[in-house]
Parts: C-alpha cells; structure tokens; sequence
C-alpha cells in the first residue's frame, strides 16, 4: 500500500554554476524557487493501479523520484509497506561501460536485491530481456529499446510490492511493450500496488483503477480514469488560462462542457436510418448531428465528434478539418453537422464526445468542448454475427494448397 500526505517540494534554479558558489560566499540569493509539487495526496491499495497525468512540467516525475526515494519532500509524509522497485528515468543506475550482465547485478543491489537473489533470478531476468548475446556486452553499445528491456526485467524480478512505471516504457518496441503490460497485470492480480505515469491516455482509461492529474504541482482532479482524462482535455483546451488550474480545483462540478462559448453546442443527436432513434442496430447507417449557434463571425471553424464505449476508450474519431469540409459561422446563426456513417461497432453502450474548434485539434483554440453529450446503445447487428468492437465485412474464401 501507498500512502501520500500533503507532499511540497520545491527547487532552487540557478542561472550558472557559479550561482551556487556566489549565494554561500555573499550570503543572499541568486536562485529563483520552482515548486514543483504543493500538498500532494493520494493513497493506492495493495492489488490497485494508480494513473497519474498531466502536461510536461506538472511534477510526475518529481512525485515518482520521492516515491522510489531519490529525492526528499520538503513536507508532507510517504508511507509505503514494502520493497518499491520502477522503471524511471532511462539508464538510471545502469554502467555504460559494464556489460548487460554485469549492470544485472550492480542495479539489482542499488534496488535492494542481495547477490544470492539475483543469482538465483539472473537466467530469468536475461531470458525475459531477450537480448541473448548481447547481455555479455557492454550497454553503451545497447539502444534505448534495449536498456529498456534490461532496466524493466531487473525492476520486474526484484519482486517488489509496489511498481512505478514512467514514460520509459514507451521506447520499447510493441512485442515488449505488450510483454511488459502483461508482466504487470499479472503484477496486480497478485496484490501489488502500481503507479502509472503516461501520456497515453487510453491506456491510462484502461489499465488503471484510478488516476490523479497533476498541473503546476497540484492535483487538479482524482478519481475515475475517464473522468480525470475528460478533465485533463478539458485543461488542455483552456491552458492559455493561466488560472484554470486553480479554478478547476476551486469549482469542480459535474460540468461537461468547457471553451470560450463564441460558439456553443446546443444539442447533439444519434438516429438510425430504420430505427429512428437512439437505439440502433450495428452496422445501420446512423446520422450524429451537432447543433450548435455562432456568436461570432468566423470563417473557418472545425467541428468534430468521438465515439467512445462503456471504458472510455475512444472507439472513433474524427472531425470536419479532416475531411476538408469547411464551415463559416455568421454571428447570431444556428447550425446542423451532420455525420452520417454505418455505424459499424459491436453491440453495447457508448457515448458521444462533441467538439468545436479552430485547425485539426481543439488544444489552440476551443469554442466548446461538451464531453459525453449523449448515450446511445447499439443493439443487434444486420448481417453476419460478428464478436469484439469492429465489424470488419471480411471476404471469405477457401482454395487447395496444391494444384491438384
């Protein structure tokens, strides 16, 4: 288990080296403080994953590097029961002029491992790198992908209770990246605590039971990944606003839409071709239409939808700006835009994310964001029956190997 307090931290930044030497000798400052986390607090229960996101410079990886105890808060308490092993920052602990087989041992103890563990573990841990022989050579020869799978294979074998996992993971090739997701949901299934820093958001929706976002070193949001991904989209649409953090952590509603409102959505629809309604059948042509009015002239504006199912993974998206479809707005006027698509998806419940905005995404300029603006269900499928997500209409044929 994780236990996290009111954890500040704050860092001095000094223009130069000799900054440093100057503050001692004339005794007043020549730095300037960034704080980079103020009063953090979450806990993670033994068998829990804990998302954690954010832009660049929220303080994920100061929060990680207190965690793993690299560095110390300020205030604030981190009570963790257990050994606390993580992937951080990429040949952390790691020897460039030693061999892939040497830096093995020498991680393994800086992470607390002794020398009759890690022999006992060593085959294990170089069978699941697969670098075969290139484990006998030294990593300043590795590529990144490489030094990953050697740092997440020691991590992974230390047997720790609790898991860190950054944004290191994401330089490995697929095959591994898969490997090392299943290594880890196998990880919790046994009771382990993991923290999970990303910016990939889907994965963030569905591997985790919770997640926090962090900007400027403060929690903004907490709680059901969909919801604090809705909200960390909300706060890239509106992050000219240099207040939005604080106003988000001051005003928080069950408000689904954000933007300037020059142009707001009034109404988002989904009516199949036969069923007239919400409730459609899969693969039924099916009309999503965006109402919405202008307040302002404006010549080029962008409207866009997403698709997403009862996990919140975004199951399709798209947008006008892709389809070179252009919209002028004349202030005062009411507008329909119309998708029309064959609604070619599994059955179940999904909702349906509407947008306007300026170029091909909303995080320049954003009229109006309105998440989860209505349910629909799909129920049925015209055709044949078909298991997963995506109706994929395969031709299907059969012929002789030989040509007999």
């Amino acid at each position: 288990m994780i236990h996290v307090e009111n954890v500040s931290k704050r860092f001095k930044l000094y223009r130069s080296p000799a900054d440093r030497l100057k503050e001692i000798i004339f005794r007043r400052s020549f730095h300037a403080d960034f704080q980079s986390l103020s009063d953090v607090s979450f806990h993670v229960n033994d068998g829990e994953t804990l998302g954690i996101i954010g832009p660049n410079g929220a303080g994920k990886s100061t929060l990680l590097k207190i965690l793993s105890g690299i560095i110390i808060p300020d205030s604030g308490t981190v009570n963790i029961s257990g050994k606390v092993t993580g992937l951080l920052e990429l040949g952390t602990g790691f020897n460039p002029e030693m061999t892939g087989r040497q830096n093995i041992y020498m991680n393994g103890l800086l992470i607390g491992m002794t020398k009759e563990e890690i022999d006992e573990r060593i085959q294990r841990i170089i069978d699941f790198t697969e670098l075969g022989s290139f484990i006998e050579n030294p990593i300043k020869t590795y590529s990144s992908g490489m030094v990953m799978r050697l740092a997440f294979a020691v991590a992974y074998h230390a047997e720790p209770s609790c898991f860190l996992v950054d944004e290191a993971l994401s330089v490995g090739d697929a095959h591994f990246q898969q490997k090392c997701m299943k290594a880890i949901k196998g990880f919790k299934e046994k009771g382990g605590s993991i923290i999970f820093v990303s910016h990939d958001l889907n994965a963030v929706k569905m591997l985790c039971d919770k997640a926090i976002l962090l900007s400027k070193g403060k929690t903004v949001d907490e709680g059901n990944p969909e919801q604090v991904v809705n909200t960390y989209n909300f706060l890239l649409a509106q992050q000219e606003d240099e207040e939005m953090p604080r106003k988000m952590l001051e005003e928080k509603s069950e408000k689904t839409d954000y933007g300037t409102m020059e142009i707001k959505i009034t109404n988002v629809a989904v009516v199949g071709k036969y069923s007239g309604s919400s409730v459609i059948t899969s693969g039924e042509e099916t009309t999503i239409s965006v109402f919405f009015t202008s307040y302002i002239k404006m010549e080029n504006i962008t409207v866009g939808i997403a698709i997403r199912d009862k996990y919140g993974q975004d199951i399709f998206g798209t947008n006008t700006y892709h389809y070179n479809v252009k919209i002028e707005c004349k202030n005062g006027c009411a507008y329909i835009c119309d998708f029309v698509m064959d609604m070619n998806i599994g059955p179940g419940k999904y909702t349906v994310t509407a947008a306007i905005h300026t170029d091909d995404n909303h995080i320049d300029s954003c009229f109006n964001w309105m998440d989860r603006a209505i349910d629909f269900e799909v129920a049925g499928i015209m055709g044949s029956l078909f298991n997963g997500v995506a109706y994929l209409k395969p031709s299907i044929s059969i012929r002789r190997e030989d040509n007999e």
